[in-house]
């Protein structure tokens, strides 16, 4: 039941914890927590072309993958601190 307790008090840490991506030589930065959530995207106005909107939705969409996988690493770094490395079936790690 602690160990139970533990993870729930680091799972509501570790949405307020970010990661931060950046992408197209850093034109693209994406902010997520540490559930894996995007909680924000800036664009710089230089990449933004209308006659390539193509090449701003691919970084757009790697900065995000990006940032989504770093989140989650940072709760799996952070849930093996509680469970000691130990798989525990239904948290979604």
């Amino acid at each position: 039941q602690k160990m139970q307790e533990q993870m729930s008090k680091a799972q509501a840490e570790l949405e307020e914890k970010t990661v931060e991506v950046q992408a197209g030589g850093g034109k693209v930065t994406v902010i997520a927590n540490g559930a894996g959530e995007v909680v924000s995207i800036r664009i710089a106005k230089e990449i933004v072309d209308p006659d390539d909107v193509e090449f701003l939705e691919e970084v757009i969409l790697s900065g995000v993958k990006g940032a989504i996988e770093q989140g989650k690493a940072l709760a799996t770094t952070e849930m093996s601190k509680i469970t000691g490395g130990l798989g525990v079936p239904g948290l979604g790690l």
